[in-house]
């Protein structure tokens, strides 16, 4: 979007005047954290674009606006273990040392996944021994790399197909669903601090993909192997989101089982130029995330991916799709920004308050841990 399209539909919609921020309200409401991913300077979506940095990172490190960051990219086997046994953890300190200088939760991301994998993984032909072997190496290098500072860890990420079967990736087609309980029982020994989550899209309403969530969930735990989280990545479509009701309904779903439950990469993507009426369907299907997540008591978070529109993976991946952020190209605000404050502040429904969530997050806490 251009600055000056940008203004004009920033002048057409109404926007309330809000003076708090997003984190400190997530607070106030009972959750643990608002956050936003980030990834290195210099890199992907960030490359040229460095006259941004100084006013995005004085964004970035408002703890009152963020309490959390998560690296988009930097700790995904791509850039970590690109040759078989070479660990490189240099982008995925760029973000890890961010959130520490910053006093924000770090939630660590992705041990096992499909994508942006090493070519050297997905070229070999592995028998289950040998590759048993390098998932057990990659999990304890990295895992042991960060340990002590990863709120949580997204275990295993996207293995289900949208019918709810298992994805073919090269760790399913070698070792079958053996690899899910290798991944998190490996997890849990190399940091037993961290929560230990399974992370997928499309995960928001009850649908067929999410009872497969509800299977993995369950396949742990009849193994006796922790698993504390589902995490739900809200990819979104502003034209076509969940309803708030889908989305309350789906997190209890994976609260019975007595996990913890998160959105982990939140956006919500509108065709490009914004006009005020996708915007302000992006203004309600935000505020209908982040109010679902406020109350159920089991949702413990938001994380949005990234903040800032130029820095988004979606204009890449959708082409004509985008402005699927908070803030726009010239910094000012989407009224998504404060209909996310709104659910916040008004935690809708008559659904359980902060003092009856604490309680039910230390049951939790006492069964699991």
């Amino acid at each position: 979007m251009r600055l000056s399209a940008a203004a004009s539909i920033l002048a057409a919609v109404p926007l309330p005047l809000v003076t708090a921020q997003l984190n400190l309200h997530a607070k106030r409401a009972g959750l643990k954290y608002f956050g936003a991913a980030t990834d290195s300077p210099g890199q992907r979506e960030r490359a040229g674009l460095e006259a941004a940095y100084p006013q995005y990172d004085a964004i970035m490190r408002d703890t009152d606006e963020f309490g959390q960051t998560t690296p988009t990219n930097g700790q995904k086997w791509l850039f970590s273990e690109p040759e078989r046994g070479v660990f490189n953890f240099t982008e995925g300190d760029i973000v890890a040392s961010l959130a520490a200088k910053n006093g924000q939760l770090l939630r660590c991301h992705t041990l096992v996944w499909h994508s942006q994998l090493a070519p050297w993984v997905e070229e070999t032909e592995w028998t289950p021994e040998e590759l048993s072997s390098v998932v057990v190496e990659r999990i304890t290098e990295v895992m042991g790399h960060y340990k002590g500072q990863c709120y949580a860890w997204d275990v295993v990420n996207e293995a289900l197909n949208e019918d709810g079967t298992y994805r073919e990736s090269v760790f399913y087609n070698v070792l079958g669903e053996e690899f899910l309980k290798l991944a998190f029982s490996t997890a849990a020994k190399i940091d037993p601090e961290a929560k230990l989550y399974y992370n997928d899209y499309n995960l928001e309403k009850p649908s067929a993909k999410s009872e497969g969530a509800i299977r993995i969930v369950k396949l742990l735990q009849d193994a006796d192997i922790r698993i504390d989280g589902v995490g739900m990545q809200a990819h979104l479509v502003a034209s076509r989101p969940p309803t708030l009701d889908q989305q309350i309904a789906v997190m209890q779903s994976y609260a019975a089982l007595g996990v913890e439950v998160a959105l982990t990469e939140l956006d919500v993507r509108v065709e490009v130029p914004a006009n005020e009426t996708s915007l302000q369907q992006q203004a309600e299907a935000y505020k209908n995330s982040v109010g679902a997540c406020v109350q159920v008591p089991a949702c413990v978070g938001v994380t949005i991916w990234d903040f800032y529109d130029p820095f988004s993976w979606v204009p890449y991946t959708f082409p004509g799709e985008g402005a699927a952020l908070l803030w726009f190209d010239d910094f000012t605000k989407h009224p998504a920004y404060d209909a996310a404050i709104e659910a916040m502040k008004n935690k809708t429904g008559s659904h359980p308050c902060k003092s009856k969530r604490q309680t039910i997050q230390n049951r939790r806490s006492n069964k699991l841990y």
